[in-house]
């Protein structure tokens, strides 16, 4: 496929896109809100000498992004960071992040990808350098930046064989677009060669930004609040967990013959709109469940919390025994095991984590996580930990060094970043 037809289906479809984006506004008003953006139709903003464009689609891209966004602040203090998402969730979440920033960090959605709107948006702007985090290729904002001698660096990138098969399916499309991305700073070496095979020109590994997220004193001061609530019960976090997850390891929960007296259940879904719903999954399989949002001064009784708060995800961990993964028990690819490692806790993940395989990989040869290979499993290797205080303390240990060992690439990256722009 060439770019030329890529635009002419973009065109063709976005009728349909915005069909969608009004559907999932009935579960998720967001989606609803700030439409012109979406379009290439954007608010003034005042001009600063420099403006760093940020892409980060989602929720985990935000969060991973935020060492990477401290760190052009402050290197650069009369600098703009222009943070762009997909994603309602990600946008809240990034207002979250850096509220204490004003106005040097903006938000806005990135327009679909069709080189009108991609113009608008470059021309109202002006970003001295495009950022895009981990994945996100853009063919269109990519040429673009091109003709408007903008420098594209696609940061903490990270490509699984999966996905670079599917690239090479695109054709020209995507080597097109990976021979015109100025940078890339790759999280590992087996990511770098993956995306050096699609033609990105320059490509160094500098390592995962993730490991430099710095858990905020706010959240573990919450995670100490919840815990006072918990008393002395053992507790197993589900961290954002996925749609058929919650079924199984509720069922495992219930399956299980040798329960610690007391244990608690905590499920956090990644999807705020599945809140609901998964407290009916609860509560049809006889549990009690109390919701994060009801919680009172009280101590907590119920079998199963739902955390239903966003952006307190260090909070959970802060206040767990052990923690599982989500998106990891189905071939969901997984989702990020570090910032449970970070706060020295046991990890459990099920058997699929293409999505961060390296790290997880290592963080099992670590001895900072396990792997279940279905939800009775997770559960039997839960129990284990709850009831054992020693080895609970030395996996978490491990978890710990584990994520210190990583740290360093906010560094690494800024410092390539600088020799493209300055």
């Amino acid at each position: 496929m060439n770019r030329s037809l890529y635009s002419f289906l973009w065109w063709l479809a976005l009728p349909l896109v915005l069909a969608r984006l009004w559907w999932r506004g009935r579960k998720e008003p967001g989606y609803r809100a700030q439409w012109a953006e979406r379009l290439g139709v954007y608010e003034a903003v005042p001009p600063v000498p420099m403006t760093f464009m940020v892409h980060a689609v989602s929720v985990g891209e935000t969060r991973a992004a935020e060492p990477l966004v401290e760190a052009l602040l402050a290197r650069w203090p009369g600098s703009r960071v222009l943070l762009t998402h997909m994603t309602p969730t990600g946008r809240a979440t990034g207002r979250a992040l850096f509220a204490q920033h004003g106005a040097r960090v903006i938000q806005s959605y990135l327009p679909y990808d069709t080189g009108f709107m991609v113009r608008r948006f470059l021309r109202h702007y002006a970003p001295r350098i495009c950022i895009l985090m981990e994945t996100e290729v853009w063919p269109n904002l990519i040429a673009g930046c091109a003709a408007h001698g903008v420098p594209v660096a696609l940061v903490n990138a990270r490509l699984s064989e999966r996905s670079l098969r599917r690239g090479q399916r695109f054709g020209t499309l995507m080597s097109e677009a990976a021979r015109a991305i100025t940078t890339v700073a790759a999280q590992t070496e087996l990511d770098a060669s993956r995306i050096r095979s699609l033609g990105a020109p320059k490509v160094a590994v500098t390592g995962s930004i993730k490991f430099d997220v710095v858990p905020p004193q706010a959240a573990l001061d919450t995670g100490a609040w919840l815990r006072t609530h918990f008393i002395d019960r053992p507790v197993l976090l589900c961290a954002s967990t996925r749609e058929g997850e919650e079924v199984l390891i509720l069922d495992a929960y219930k399956r299980l013959a040798d329960r610690p007296a007391g244990m608690l259940l905590a499920i956090v879904p990644r999807h705020p709109q599945r809140f609901d719903e998964v407290e009916q999954l609860v509560r049809a399989r006889g549990l009690s469940v109390a919701r994060r949002s009801g919680m009172n001064d009280a101590a907590l009784d119920a079998d199963v919390l739902l955390g239903d708060s966003m952006g307190e995800m260090f909070a959970y961990y802060a206040a767990c025994d052990c923690a599982f993964i989500g998106g990891s028990l189905l071939p969901l690819g997984g989702q990020n095991l570090i910032e449970a490692c970070a706060l020295g806790k046991p990890v459990l993940v099920g058997e699929h984590t293409f999505n961060f395989l390296d790290a997880t990989e290592e963080a099992v040869a670590a001895g900072a996580a396990v792997r279940a290979e279905n939800a009775d499993s997770l559960l039997a290797q839960a129990v284990r930990l709850l009831c054992n205080a020693d080895e609970r303390t030395q996996m978490g240990q491990h978890a710990a060094r584990f994520a210190s060992r990583h740290r360093g690439a906010t560094l690494r990256t800024v410092e390539l970043l600088q020799q493209e722009f300055e």
